[in-house]
């Protein structure tokens, strides 16, 4: 059985920065293993419609961020694909309704290798990388990350939406040490409390219901990973908080296993 995780990916900055945070993604990645593959919903691949990485070659590494220390443009992360995985994620969609197209040459962008590459150092589990779409609202996302329920039952793989359950550039303080704005943990708090009741009704109406809600997710495209990853954990309908910490006074680093 294979698992479904929220993980917020933060700056680039982490990937090359020991920080309790990195040291809790790698301890993540060892507990849970060696899987068959990781596949990833990234806030930094959006496109219109549902696009699915299917090469079993070596990725690009993609930097697709600017005015970082040069150090974090010499990373790379070379993990491979793998063009099976990705024709079963394909064949669920098409079974569920949803279009879906394969890409070959798309590389990782770092809402994928940031994490990875603490999760997962040696990159030797092929990676599967999806697009999310912001135009479609929560329910239709989680029904795109329920269409892979079944996959993560029959397999040992890790489903990611990676993104920031909070991430508002204007709001963030880069100066600020490691500590939460009230109304970011706020925010963060009315999630938890929903995830962990499985309540996807008042989740989908976040915007109306929640704290703080439209300060915390101008940015929707690093939100919605959150209804991808929650919705392949739709068999088991239980989410756990794994960690809950901030950088830059209100960007979120939240990880939460379906």
């Amino acid at each position: 059985m294979g698992t479904s995780l929220f993980i917020g990916h933060g700056s680039p900055m982490l990937a090359i920065q020991d920080l309790p945070y990195t040291r809790e993604l790698r301890q993540l990645g060892d507990q849970l293993g060696k899987p068959e593959a990781v596949i990833v919903f990234s806030a930094h691949w959006v496109s219109r419609g549902q696009a699915v990485t299917s090469t079993d070659g070596v990725y690009e590494t993609i930097y697709d961020f600017g005015g970082f220390p040069d150090e974090l443009f010499q990373v790379v992360y070379p993990a491979r694909g793998s063009v099976s995985i990705a024709d079963e994620i394909n064949a669920l969609f098409e079974a569920a309704g949803i279009p879906a197209q394969s890409n070959t040459v798309r590389g990782l962008d770092h809402g994928v290798w940031v994490l990875l590459r603490h999760m997962y150092p040696d990159a030797d589990v092929p990676v599967i990388a999806l697009s999310v779409n912001p135009t479609l609202p929560p329910e239709q996302q989680y029904r795109i990350g329920q269409a892979l329920a079944e996959l993560s039952e029959r397999r040992n793989v890790v489903i990611i939406g990676s993104g920031a359950t909070v991430h508002n550039f204007r709001a963030m303080n880069f100066a600020a040490p490691e500590q939460a704005d009230s109304w970011a943990k706020e925010f963060d708090d009315w999630l938890i409390e929903h995830m962990e009741k499985w309540d996807t009704a008042e989740l989908f109406n976040y915007l109306q219901l929640a704290p703080h809600a439209k300060q915390a997710t101008p940015d929707y495209e690093h939100f919605l990973p959150l209804f991808l990853a929650m919705g392949a954990g739709d068999s088991r309908k239980k989410a756990e908080l794994l960690h809950q910490s901030y950088q830059y006074a209100s960007l979120s680093h939240l990880i939460v296993k379906f």
